[in-house]
């Protein structure tokens, strides 16, 4: 995991030793797929890696997709075997950028900004738009937002037998504690 958290951080900034980057190895993504009148379809994952560039506002995310927890384990299993294909697909990433992303306009108050980038889950990327309420507290950047994908984007198949049981959108939620590195 570590060796990933590397790679990544390399590839967004080429120029490391100069960058201010904020970093978490503790942040929660949520994703929710519930219908009404069936089982809720949750799952959290709190060991998130993220990363942003204070300078540039390059932003960057890993999850392994095992660390997704369901309430109950049969749904977990289900996820990661014929949905989520974690044996293929082992983890899910995002790369973009904060717009106009300013450290020096941080404050105790949350502002609003829009964040732009790739998702790659199930071996597709495809480009999301969020909004993300940022601001600074005690030298973290605190950063939370989401945004709604669709399984069949990244060629998730749902058995025709649960179709009417999993949303068509999947509401995913992000919630990051970034401390200077």
């Amino acid at each position: 995991m570590k060796k990933l958290v590397l790679l990544i951080v390399s590839l967004l900034f080429t120029n490391l030793a100069l960058a201010q980057k904020y970093m978490s190895k503790t942040g929660k993504v949520t994703f929710e797929a519930s219908v009404p009148l069936f089982e809720d379809v949750y799952a959290q994952d709190d060991n998130n890696v993220a990363v942003i560039n204070a300078d540039t506002g390059d932003f960057a995310s890993v999850s392994v997709v095992k660390n997704f927890h369901f309430k109950t384990k049969l749904m977990e299993e289900h996820f990661n075997e014929s949905y989520a294909e974690t044996a293929k697909y082992p983890k899910t990433t995002f790369t973009g950028k904060v717009v106009n992303f300013d450290k020096n306009k941080l404050s105790a108050s949350p502002q609003k900004y829009t964040v732009q980038g790739t998702l790659n889950f199930h071996g597709v990327e495809k480009a999301y738009t969020s909004t993300a309420t940022i601001y600074a507290k005690d030298g973290k950047i605190y950063m939370t937002g989401g945004f709604v994908a669709r399984p069949a984007d990244h060629n998730v198949k749902i058995p025709k037998m649960v179709t009417k049981k999993i949303a068509e959108s999947v509401n995913v939620q992000y919630n990051y504690v970034l401390s200077k590195q």
